[in-house]
């Protein structure tokens, strides 16, 4: 297929051998790249009912078509593994530069099984030079370090993943981060390349040429779309200016922002963490993705420390969630976080779940309580270093909360913990979070775009009618955005439509609309039978009790709860599954994914 190298490097680290395998061209036909093909492999060899810790565990990272052409915003790309926070599957994404100089070397994707003996790193230069290279004396070093002594060796001119403590510990919070301050985040990932003792993988050079059908087709159509994004408010000036970070007002005036643990929706000091704040307080400079007119990041200063954010979802989870208005402390939490490679999200989380357990009696430690700015620093370390409390924390909210047999107290789906808009304001993004495959995630299905944003038109947030339906289109379209690969907030300005000229202009395939989501269902159903041979199944597909039995008590939202289960029953009927969330043979069939 054009617009891809149409091979992956895969890397034995038990017998320290690499093989550059062709992919065929009926994957590339079925599933194109990024996510989907890393979801095919993941779900054609990986053994089953496998420790996601186990060293035959698979570490997936994969581009697309879109990958370092001229599409905007294709810096992005995929990994996908067995996640051992949900033991389901896992598919995450990044940004940067990572991706592009990976295919640039010869490679659409990495596959990475077994485990070292002692800690190393992966080079991979120009696509000839690949070697595991030793790295004892990194390990224990946090990421920041980690990346300065690489450069030292390596030389500037590289890009790397890599994890910290957190990840070394395997604490199934963990990131892998991407040049030290972007992040694979969610999921434990950093667990998973900490089981196979690899501190890092670095990839430098590369002069591979894209082979593009048609070029001057493709920037005729990109033209149009860079011409888009320029007049669409949210891409043109509000990602811009304030980040993800401008979501913090918007969504606590709808009375949906969860301030102590989802106990309640409103805070009116959710205001002193905003993204206005952080642009007048914090912002030092703006930067952007490779090929990204957006540059929705931005590197700021807190206090004594620098780094990059903190984004709507860590700004929130370590800050209101937890009853903490100081952005200063946030701000430095967020550093920290990076530094030591945890997901802020399930970090945020896994505190809140121990300080509603401490409201409750039942955890015995009283510095453990929402708004107590002064611990959350050193808790931070903790968590990493699996010291204290921090040793109970680092296992997420699900087994945290478990432990106490108060599981209801955790916020999380399928082990996931939950990002920062309480489902009651928003049902069928609510409906997203249960049924997405990952687990509790905003992303899989981003209703919030329709109920909240308008984009491309406003629906009731409180209303069941449509929702199953529209959820499952957005699904099929988040995994095509995945596995093109391109970011999501160029779909705030393009669409489908687009991304299929952008396809038959680099492919020369006559891609439409309707194959693509074909495309995206196969991926999202393929999913499905992966989590259900895994033990998954609709008990996985449900919400904290919080969300269906206590309505909002202030607010715009007061008064709501999720009506989960009818709107499951016609998800599981609009999907083509059965009564138990088991997709319909005949779907199968269809999908050409019957045999699995």
């Amino acid at each position: 297929m054009k617009g891809l190298n149409n091979k992956i490097l895969e890397v034995d680290l038990n017998h320290d051998k690499f093989n550059e395998v062709p992919v065929p061209e009926e994957i590339l036909l079925d599933y194109i790249g990024g996510r989907g093909l890393g979801v095919k492999l993941l779900s054609d060899k990986l053994p089953v009912n496998l420790n996601p810790l186990d060293p035959k565990n698979l570490l997936i990272f994969a581009t697309g078509p879109f990958g370092g052409t001229i599409v905007p915003t294709n810096g992005r790309f995929s990994l996908v593994t067995k996640s051992p926070l949900t033991n389901g599957i896992f598919y995450s994404n990044s940004g940067g530069s990572f991706g592009v100089v990976m295919k640039r070397c010869g490679y659409d994707g990495i596959l990475i099984q077994g485990a070292l003996k002692e800690p190393g790193y992966l080079l991979i230069e120009g696509g000839k030079d690949i070697a595991i290279k030793e790295a004892s004396r990194l390990w224990g070093c946090d990421t920041e370090k980690t990346l300065e002594e690489i450069k030292k060796i390596e030389g500037n001119r590289i890009n790397s993943l890599m994890i910290g403590p957190a990840g070394e510990n395997l604490i199934k919070i963990a990131a892998i981060m991407n040049d030290a301050a972007r992040a694979f985040g969610r999921g434990g990932v950093g667990a998973v390349m900490g089981s196979k003792n690899l501190k890092a993988i670095v990839v430098k050079g590369g002069d591979t040429k894209i082979d593009i059908d048609n070029r001057d087709l493709l920037k005729k159509y990109v033209k149009v779309a860079q011409d888009k994004i320029k007049v669409v408010p949210i891409t043109r000036s509000s990602l811009p200016k304030f980040g993800t970070s401008a979501l913090v007002n918007v969504i606590n005036i709808l009375g949906m922002f969860p301030i102590n643990n989802f106990q309640r929706g409103f805070d009116e000091r959710a205001t002193q963490v905003s993204g206005e704040e952080i642009n007048e307080k914090l912002t030092q400079e703006h930067e952007g993705c490779y090929a990204c007119p957006i540059r929705c990041g931005r590197l700021t200063k807190a206090g004594d420390m620098k780094g990059k954010g903190p984004e709507f979802e860590s700004v929130w989870a370590l800050g209101p969630n937890l009853g903490i208005y100081d952005l200063i402390t946030v701000t430095q939490a967020n550093y920290l976080c990076n530094k030591y490679g945890i997901d802020t999200i399930s970090c945020g989380g896994s505190i809140a779940c121990a300080m509603e357990l401490q409201e409750r009696r039942l955890l015995k430690d009283s510095s453990l309580q929402f708004g107590n700015s002064s611990i959350l620093k050193e808790l931070v370390k903790k968590i990493a270093l699996k010291e204290d409390i921090g040793a109970q924390i680092s296992e997420g909210s699900r087994l945290l909360s478990k432990s106490y047999n108060s599981e209801e107290v955790a916020m999380q789906v399928k082990g996931l913990e939950l990002p920062a808009y309480d489902p009651r304001g928003a049902i069928g993004h609510a409906l997203g979070y249960a049924t997405s495959n990952r687990g509790g995630c905003h992303l899989t299905g981003y209703m919030a775009a329709l109920e909240i944003f308008a984009a491309p038109k406003k629906i009731d947030r409180f209303t069941m009618a449509g929702k199953p339906d529209l959820l499952v289109l957005k699904q099929n379209q988040k995994a095509i955005e995945d596995s093109l690969v391109i970011c999501a907030f160029a779909g705030w300005a393009l669409g489908l439509d687009y991304y299929a000229r952008f396809m038959k202009a680099i492919t020369g395939i006559d891609y439409d609309v309707v194959k693509l989501l074909e495309i995206g269902e196969r991926i999202y159903n393929l999913e499905r039978i992966f989590n259900i041979r895994e033990g998954l199944s609709k008990k996985d597909d449900i919400l904290p009790p919080r969300f269906i039995s206590e309505p909002l008590k202030e607010g715009v939202s007061k008064g709501h709860i999720v009506p989960l289960e009818k709107m499951l029953e016609q998800y599981y009927y609009v999907r083509g599954w059965d009564n138990n969330g088991f997709p319909e043979p005949e779907l199968l069939e269809k999908l050409g994914i019957k045999h699995i």
